[in-house]
Formats: C-alpha cells, sequence, structure tokens
C-alpha cells in the first residue's frame, strides 16, 4: 500500500477491530516469532483500515493514527543526524537526569546484567526533546541498538521513528510498553521496549524518559510496572534534594525578613516559599519567565521588588496602587504543541508566561470553551464523565487559582470578565492535548478544523 494509502486510513485506524484487545500477558507466553505475526497482522489490518484480529491496544492506536496524520513511513526506517559530541555533553551537564543515573543503574541495568551469552536489556535515558544521553547494558544488546539508530546522541520522537517507548511516552506522558510490530515502523519489529516519563517535581515540566529495551524475546510484562517503579523512584529522589536546598536557603532567608518586614517572601529559583511574612502561607509562587532582579509582575501577588538570595530570591509586595495598575488584561492559552502547554498573560505594566501541568492545561482548555463558567460538577463531568468528583475538582482549582492569582473567578469558575482570552490550538484537532482522556477533549478531537487557530478568542 501506498504511503498516502496509508495516511488516508489513519482516522480508521482499529475502527474495525474485534472485541478483544491485544494482551501482552498472553503474548509473552506465546513463540516470539507467533506473536510478531499476530501483531503484524494487527498493524497491517489496522493500517489498511481493515478488520485487525486483535483490537490493537489504546496508546499503541492514538500513536499509530499520530504517525499517519504527520505522515512518518511505516515501512522505512528514518534517522535525523546526531547530535555532536559537543552539544550531547552539553545537554549531559545541563540534564537534572544526570545526577540521577547511579539511581536508574540501580534499578535497571542490574536487570540487563553484564553479558553472559543469554539475551539482556540495556536501559536508554532520553531527555524531554527524546534525544539519547546515556545507554548502558549488555554489549551485545548495545550493538543490536546500534543497528536500529538507538544510540547517544539519536532522535527517538515519534515524529521521527514512530511508535517506541521513548518518544511515545514523552508525548502520552505516560508509561508505555511497545512490542515487537506495534511499532510503526516495520524495521524496529524485531525490538521490544519499556518507557516511562520523567518530570521534575519542583516544576511539574517534562525532563525526559528513561526505557528498558532489548530484542523481541526478552518481552516480559513486569518490565513496564519495573521502569515506572524507577521512574517514580527518580523523581521522588529529585524532591528531597529540593527539599534540602529549601533549608539552606531557609536558613538565608531567615534574618533577612525580620529585617525587612512587611510582606515578603523567599522563594527558590523556582518559585517555591522556603520563608514568608506577612502574608499567608503559600507552598509555591509562579515564576514569570523574565523573572530577575527589579520591579515584576507576579502572576500571584501584582507587582513586586525582587531582589537575589543566595540560592533564590527576596519578593517584596509595593503598594496596592502601583499592583493595581498592573493587572492582566489578556491571556493567551497555547495547547498546540504536543508535550508543552502555556499561559500567557499580560497587562498594562507587563506580562508573564507560566508553563503548564498536564491536568492544569486541561482544566483552563475548558474553562476557555465555557467563557460563562462551570461548576464543580460540571467540570468533573467534563474531565472524568463523573459529575460525583467534584472534591477532586475543587483541589486542583484551588493550586490552578493559587498559581494564577486574580485571573481566574469562581462561582461558577471561570476567567474573569474583564479578560481577554485567546487559544491556541493544533491544526489537526486530532493533536489536541494527547495525553488527555477528558471527555471533553476528546469531544474537541472529533471536531473538524476550524479556520485560524485561536478558537475561543
Amino acid at each position: 500500500m501506498t504511503q498516502a494509502g496509508h495516511r488516508g486510513a489513519g482516522a480508521r485506524a482499529g475502527a474495525g477491530a474485534a472485541g478483544a484487545t491485544v494482551d501482552l500477558t498472553r503474548l509473552a507466553a506465546m513463540d516470539a516469532r507467533k506473536a510478531t505475526l499476530l501483531l503484524k497482522g494487527v498493524r497491517e489490518a489496522a493500517l489498511n483500515g481493515g478488520r485487525p484480529p486483535l483490537a490493537p491496544r489504546a496508546d499503541i492506536r492514538d500513536s499509530w493514527q499520530r504517525m499517519l496524520r504527520t505522515g512518518v513511513d511505516p515501512d522505512r526506517d528514518r534517522r535525523s543526524g546526531l547530535l555532536s559530541p559537543g552539544e550531547l555533553e552539553r545537554r549531559r551537564n545541563a540534564s537534572p537526569l544526570a545526577g540521577l543515573l547511579p539511581l536508574l543503574r540501580e534499578g535497571l541495568v542490574a536487570v540487563s546484567g553484564p553479558d553472559t551469552g543469554s539475551v539482556r536489556h540495556i536501559m536508554v535515558v532520553a531527555d524531554a526533546d527524546g534525544r539519547v544521553l546515556w545507554r548502558e547494558g549488555s554489549p551485545a544488546v548495545l550493538r543490536k541498538a546500534d543497528g536500529h539508530g538507538f544510540e547517544p546522541g539519536a532522535d527517538w520522537t515519534e515524529d521521527t521513528v514512530g511508535t517506541n517507548g521513548v518518544g511515545t511516552a514523552l508525548v502520552t506522558r505516560r508509561p508505555v510498553q511497545v512490542h515487537s510490530a506495534e511499532h510503526f515502523v516495520s524495521t524496529h519489529h524485531s525490538w521490544t521496549c519499556a518507557g516511562a516519563p520523567i518530570t521534575d517535581p519542583r516544576d511539574g515540566r517534562l525532563i525526559g524518559a528513561v526505557d528498558v529495551s532489548g530484542p523481541v524475546v526478552t518481552v516480559h510484562p513486569a518490565t513496564l510496572m519495573l521502569v515506572s517503579s524507577v521512574a517514580r523512584l527518580a523523581e521522588a529522589e529529585l524532591r528531597n534534594r529540593h527539599f534540602a536546598e529549601l533549608a539552606r536557603l531557609r536558613s538565608v532567608a531567615a534574618p533577612v525578613l525580620c529585617r525587612v518586614g512587611g510582606r515578603a517572601l523567599a522563594v527558590d529559583r523556582h518559585g517555591w516559599a522556603a520563608a514568608v511574612t506577612g502574608l499567608a502561607p503559600v507552598d509555591r509562587l509562579p515564576l514569570p519567565r523574565s523573572f530577575g532582579a527589579g520591579r515584576v509582575l507576579v502572576p500571584a501577588l501584582g507587582l513586586c521588588a525582587v531582589e537575589p538570595l543566595p540560592g533564590g530570591w527576596l519578593v517584596r509586595l509595593v503598594d496596592d496602587e502601583q499592583r493595581a495598575a498592573a493587572a492582566a488584561s489578556r491571556l493567551v492559552l497555547d495547547v498546540s504543541r504536543p508535550r508543552r502547554w502555556s499561559l500567557e498573560v499580560s497587562g498594562a505594566l507587563d506580562g508573564w508566561t507560566q508553563e503548564l501541568s498536564p491536568r492544569h492545561a486541561e482544566l483552563l482548555y475548558v474553562l476557555a470553551l465555557h467563557r460563562d463558567g462551570r461548576t464543580a460538577a460540571e467540570l468533573a463531568g467534563d474531565l472524568f464523565g463523573d459529575r460525583s468528583r467534584t472534591v477532586t475538582v475543587r483541589a486542583e482549582m484551588s493550586r490552578v487559582r493559587r498559581t494564577l492569582g486574580g485571573v481566574l473567578a469562581h462561582r461558577p469558575y471561570r476567567f474573569r470578565e474583564e479578560i481577554e482570552v485567546g487559544v491556541i490550538t493544533p491544526d489537526d484537532p486530532a493533536d489536541l492535548l494527547p495525553h488527555s482522556t477528558a471527555p471533553a477533549v476528546l469531544a474537541a478531537r472529533r471536531r473538524p478544523p476550524a479556520s485560524g487557530r485561536r478558537p475561543g478568542a
């Protein structure tokens, strides 16, 4: 089938599937060759709009559809250029994952073990751009990985190599296992992998993914659970190190706050509060991208005077008249990118941009669609398909309102009437917030593309 034919069938990938779905536990118990042939049949039928013998798993089906929309060739191996040695070293040194390598190695390379003649796995660590930064494990499997272009500096995003444990985990922000012919590109069908994203607990930013890979005969359903657990341990270690950094900042800031008085707080470079005076306690202060010393419009507080501290900042509120003059008047919600979403707010004096977590991106997108507001029950239905989950919604909205200050109102939850709201969405609605399973987002993906890219503006 031609590439154009494959793309025409993309909207129907898996549409005519039988009721049963691919089960990796059963596949792992089968002969490796028979399991691969079965998955090849599922893939071929799905990509041609036929009726697969089994339905592809949801994450795999959705990834295949993304690949068909973006034009990745299912029958040809495509590789981008490797990072230069200097750029690879720069990314390694800048990555928060560098300090976690001993933990990752202990949790994952041990299961690969030294090459003793039996087939083993390798561990791969990639950054948020899908670039492979480190690999460790069996020398024999490392050589096989070289044959797939799975080497340091390689681009392993979905857009380049199709469905895989690194790129798909980065898009969905969920752990994913991809076995044999579940890989979109046919040259990867001899490979099996399980990957999990890693986020920075200080700001929710996606910082990379960890993956365990090997030949198809090494598939095991428990591999995904292992990789997921190690990724969570890595995030916990980052969180513990952050608490230690806050404690050091607190020891420096406490005497400074005693001297300055008034309303002030000391925050680290990510906005987490180490000490507060004259204000209600706050966990984290969202900082604008251009944050630095001087007069700065801070989302939750308004206009502030900012001074540097060792390991952070001293933030003091200015008088109410100047703060009112800096009020927000326009915001733009950008959900057009597959892995990073942001809210840009501008006012009379200045503006700021806040990167959003996956859940907050969903919430704000729904509120942008409903400018008249949504009750907690309505939002629960929009996000979870269950109007009774109001406690969860109220907790999330409380976090959002602490982050965005005067941008949001409540009873019902909504953007303030005096603020102009714009939304930037993907060119194809099917690519909207690919991580999301919220009913409101799923419904928006099925709508035909609108003219222009700012629906809801």
